[in-house]
């Protein structure tokens, strides 16, 4: 398998605006996809468990891992710190493996340096009425916090040209079905194809990218 051949996606988005829901049905879909779980040291919220929406950690322990360079990207956001462990990325897409990761515009720009070809996917809200509203029906966060994620959205969403796609989640299913459109065709890229079906293509004869 030709080095780094599986894609890398980031799905990028303020919140409310639906990343989360987005990506664990596209991850229920289709289950080739790895999804990178971040570290934060922002406490559990109400139904997550360690190692499954994120691993918690203590914030010393993020620190090393920071200063060890085991950290794809890192961020403090919100008064948290939010980072991507490197070692998994590395391995799935040494073995041709998809990996997705949900990621805020900060850690996708690092993402880049290290994956020049991973794939962003920015996620909008239908309005920052709508916005606000989800945000008050998740019911997890107090007033002052609600009012700090809106005014943070408008600084997210300036961000939404550094990615490569833009999905307006309006209606789930219509956006679920474009975040698959969009996965599928990435597959379909020359240099995708070219790794992932080698000898078909020195068979066939076809030049490598340059």
């Amino acid at each position: 398998m030709h080095a780094n051949s599986g894609n890398v996606f980031m799905v990028v988005a303020p919140s409310g605006a639906g990343k989360s829901s987005l990506v664990r049905a596209l991850l229920q879909q289709d289950t080739s996809i790895l999804l990178s779980v971040s570290c934060t040291t922002r406490a559990p919220r109400p139904g997550e468990e360690d190692g499954r929406e994120y691993r918690f950690v203590a914030v010393d322990d993020f620190k090393r891992m920071r200063d060890d360079q085991a950290l794809l990207e890192w961020a403090e956001v919100h008064g948290n710190f939010y980072g991507t462990p490197r070692d998994r990325i590395d391995a799935a897409t040494r073995e041709g493996r998809d990996v997705l990761l949900e990621i805020d515009w900060q850690g996708a720009r690092q993402v880049k340096q290290r994956f020049p070809g991973a794939i962003g996917i920015f996620i909008l809200p239908p309005s920052i009425e709508e916005l606000e509203a989800r945000l008050k029906a998740r019911g997890q966060d107090e007033p002052q916090v609600i009012a700090r994620r809106l005014m943070a959205a408008g600084g997210e969403i300036a961000h939404a040209p550094e990615c490569e796609y833009v999905i307006i989640n309006q209606e789930f299913s219509v956006a679920l079905s474009e975040l698959t459109q969009i996965v599928s065709a990435a597959r379909l890229r020359f240099s995708s194809q070219a790794a992932r079906h080698a000898p078909l293509f020195a068979q066939l004869g076809i030049p490598a990218a340059h």
